[in-house]
């Protein structure tokens, strides 16, 4: 039995993901971002172990929520999970004053990863969008660029894949990887999307469990358990560097 985080566990794919393990035997946290959606999530996965609130929008709530989370742990497997979309139809700034998207999607994962005890396994969802991500490491805020909301989300979702792949290089212990779960009928996904949301939560199932050398390995980027490549600039170890950087100037936070 493994002690698992998931982020952003109130519904989608982070519902399923978290029943499914739960209903594997695992010891599940659950994470809401208030209390009343974590009533909830507790409702519709009753066999989770725990839930933890902080609105990821919120520096000051991630590092709360983080310290909530080490106190059920520690993790085995932390599964960052929780995102939001990119349909904005204008920037849009958080009490912190940074952008939403990229706040919620990337900085909090690496404010989470740097804070929690270090699990064995990390798992960072991201897109299939990513393939579209450009690295803007000066213009993280949508300051100097003339807004577009799909961009910016498949900046953020780039940005969790050369995270995932960062820790991996500096943290060989841990197991990290990036999933694309695929286009899901999910609130985010939309009623057109091609995917039902068992096949969403599938791979983090099996990488958070599973300890064949398929899914025992570190750095890769995954869609449906199989191993593709990602956005080139994701290798890139002199971005990567670049980008815990300005994560740790923003958040105040530095990753070991």
């Amino acid at each position: 039995m493994a002690t698992i985080l998931v982020t952003g566990s109130t519904d989608g794919i982070g519902r399923q993901t978290a029943a499914t393990l739960a209903g594997q035997g695992h010891r599940v946290v659950l994470h809401a971002r208030n209390a009343r959606r974590g009533d909830q999530a507790r409702a519709a996965v009753p066999d989770a172990a725990g839930v933890v609130h902080g609105d990821l929008s919120s520096l000051a709530q991630t590092r709360d929520l983080a310290g909530a989370a080490a106190e059920l742990g520690p993790f085995d497997v932390v599964v960052h999970n929780a995102g939001i979309g990119g349909g904005q139809p204008a920037p849009v700034l958080t009490g912190d004053g940074l952008e939403h998207i990229f706040q919620v999607n990337v900085l909090a994962p690496y404010l989470l990863t740097a804070l929690l005890p270090r699990p064995a396994r990390l798992i960072y969802l991201t897109s299939g969008l990513e393939a579209d991500g450009a690295v803007h490491l000066d213009d993280l805020q949508w300051g100097a660029r003339r807004w577009d909301g799909m961009q910016a989300y498949s900046d953020a979702k780039l940005y969790d894949v050369m995270l995932a792949f960062a820790v991996a290089r500096r943290w060989p212990e841990v197991r990290s990887n990036a999933v694309d779960p695929g286009w899901i009928r999910t609130r985010m996904g939309g009623p057109d999307a091609t995917d039902d949301l068992p096949e969403g939560a599938d791979t983090q199932v099996w990488l958070a469990t599973d300890d064949s050398p398929e899914a025992t390995v570190t750095g890769a980027y995954f869609k449906r358990r199989r191993q593709l490549r990602a956005n080139p600039q994701a290798y890139d170890e002199t971005l990567q560097e670049e980008l815990l950087a300005a994560c740790a100037k923003l958040s105040g936070v530095d990753l070991p």
